[in-house]
C-alpha cells in the first residue's frame, strides 16, 4: 500500500510524541510505503488532476535522523492507496482552501481521510453544537453584551476563540469579573471576530480528557491532560501532564453517541475532548495523543487506527 500524508513539515515532527510517526511508524512496519507533503504542496491545473510534490520517505529507527528522503516525485493524489489529511490547525482560509483541493482529489479517484467536506463541515469549537445535550453551558457570540450576561448568570467562565489549539488564547474569568471588558476586546476584536465562552468546569483539576474515536469506536483509554501549578490549561502543549486512564461509563457514552455518526459522515479518527461528565470539544484535523496513550495502557493506537483505515479501503 502506498499512504501519502498530507501534514506540516516533516523536520518540525516531535517524533517521541507526534501522532503522525506513529502512524507512519506502524504502516511502514506492515510494508507500506510513505509519502508526504504539505497543504502548500498541492496544485490542480484545469484540464488535468490534483497532483503534489511529495517527499517519499523511509523511516529510519533512529531519534536524531528520523527519515530518509527517497525521493521528490509529483504525484497525483488518486495515485496514492490513500491519503491521510494530518495538517495541525488552524483551521484557517489556507486550511478551507486545501480541504477544496482535497474534494477535487476525490472526485478523481483518490480516497481521503478524514473526508474534506466533513472537515470543512465540523469546525473543532463549533461541532459540538450538534450534541448540546452533552456539554456545559456554552454560548458563541461576537457580542460583548451577550458574554457579559452569560458571565452574569455563570460567573465562572472559560473564553476561547473558536480557530485556536492547544490552549492558545484560552481565558477564565471568576465571579469578580477581572479584566472581562479586555479579554472580550482581545478574543474578539471589538465585535469582528466571534468567540466561544463556556462555563467553568472544576473538574478540569482532574484532567481536560482526550476520547480518540476511530471507525466510530472509542479507544478504551483516555489521556487526562492534568494542569499543573496554577495553569488552567490541561492542554499538554500548554504545559499539562498526560495521564491515561479507562474510559469512564460517561466518556463511553458520549463517544458511543458521537463517534458512529461523524464516521457515517468520513471522519475516521476524531478526538473528543471532555471535562469532568461535560463535552467540550470535538477534535477532527488532526487529533492527537496516540503514543502516550499506547505507551501507558499498551494499548496499540495506531495499530488500531490502521487496522481501520485497511478496512474503509477494502
Amino acid at each position: 500500500m502506498n499512504l501519502l500524508f498530507v501534514a506540516d513539515p516533516l523536520e518540525a515532527f516531535q517524533i517521541y510524541k507526534d501522532t503522525t510517526f506513529s502512524m507512519m511508524r506502524e504502516a511502514q512496519r506492515r510494508g507500506y510505503r510513505i509519502a508526504a507533503c504539505g497543504p502548500e504542496h498541492l496544485v490542480w491545473r484545469s484540464g488535468g488532476q490534483v497532483r503534489a510534490s511529495v517527499r517519499e520517505i523511509r523511516l529510519t529507527g533512529e531519534p536524531d535522523r528520523w527519515f530518509l528522503e527517497t525521493g521528490a516525485p509529483v504525484k497525483a493524489l488518486h495515485e496514492f492507496d490513500a491519503v491521510v489529511m494530518r495538517k495541525d490547525p488552524p483551521f484557517d482560509s489556507e486550511f478551507f482552501y486545501a480541504t477544496h483541493l482535497l474534494e477535487q482529489a476525490e472526485r478523481e479517484g483518490a480516497k481521503v481521510f478524514n473526508k474534506p467536506a466533513a472537515l470543512r463541515d465540523h469546525p473543532e469549537k463549533l461541532a459540538i453544537m450538534e450534541f448540546a445535550q452533552y456539554t456545559s453551558p456554552t454560548l458563541v457570540t461576537r457580542q460583548a453584551q451577550e458574554v457579559r450576561a452569560f458571565h452574569d448568570q455563570h460567573r465562572d467562565i472559560i473564553l476561547k476563540p473558536l480557530d485556536g489549539m492547544g490552549g492558545m488564547g484560552i481565558f477564565r474569568v471568576k465571579a469578580d469579573g477581572l479584566n472581562l471588558g479586555s479579554i472580550i476586546e482581545t478574543l474578539n476584536g471589538n465585535g469582528v471576530t466571534s468567540l466561544m465562552v463556556q462555563r467553568f468546569v472544576p473538574e478540569i483539576t482532574e484532567g481536560d480528557k482526550r476520547i480518540l474515536v476511530i471507525g466510530g469506536k472509542a479507544v478504551p483509554f483516555s489521556l487526562a491532560r492534568i494542569p499543573q501549578g496554577s495553569e488552567v490549561r490541561g492542554n499538554l502543549a500548554a504545559g499539562g501532564k498526560g495521564v491515561a486512564q479507562p474510559l469512564s461509563a460517561r466518556d463511553r457514552a458520549i463517544a458511543d453517541a458521537i463517534g458512529p455518526v461523524l464516521a457515517q459522515r468520513g471522519l475516521l479518527l476524531v478526538g473528543i475532548d471532555v471535562i469532568g461528565d461535560y463535552l467540550t470539544e470535538i477534535n477532527v484535523t488532526s487529533p492527537t495523543c496516540f503514543q502516550e496513550i499506547t505507551e501507558q495502557t499498551g494499548f496499540d493506537v495506531p495499530a488500531m487506527f490502521i487496522d481501520t483505515l485497511e478496512a474503509a479501503l477494502a
